[in-house]
């Protein structure tokens, strides 16, 4: 089975990391536009998605930001979405000055902690009826 085509940017996020779909519900109430679709990594389009760009599954902890045939790891992920969210969140994008690997550090160290500080979930987010039609299945 291959990968779904992607025609809306798609933010590929860890499933069961209470931080990461508490971003992407942060994400949703402030596209206003509806243009992102979620996918858990741990989904098979998640796991299709990876391979199509030939990334190692296992080494992933990072949010992906899947874009116009391209993607985005870790830190450049994060600040490409804020920069599309309106109001002020796109002032973050100053951020993009700061050198890649420097970012990617900080990123990291929450990555490493985020199921210390912000918990686990037994399974995967399921969106409710609202917000259905954003996610690939």
């Amino acid at each position: 089975m291959s990968a779904p085509e992607v025609r809306n940017p798609v933010i590929l996020f860890d499933g069961v990391c209470n931080l990461c779909s508490g971003l992407v519900q942060f994400i949703i109430n402030r596209d206003s536009s509806g243009i992102y679709r979620f996918a858990p990594l741990q989904s098979e389009t998640g796991k299709q998605l990876i391979s199509r760009f030939d990334l190692s599954y296992d080494k992933l902890d990072s949010i992906i930001l899947i874009e116009n045939n391209n993607y985005y790891l870790k830190s450049t992920a994060a600040l490409k979405i804020v920069q599309s969210l309106g109001a002020l969140w796109p002032l973050f994008c100053v951020f993009m000055l700061v050198p890649r690997p420097i970012r990617d550090y900080f990123y990291d160290i929450v990555a490493r902690n985020r199921y210390k500080w912000y918990g686990k979930r037994v399974e995967c987010m399921i969106p409710g009826a609202d917000i259905k039609s954003r996610f690939l299945e």
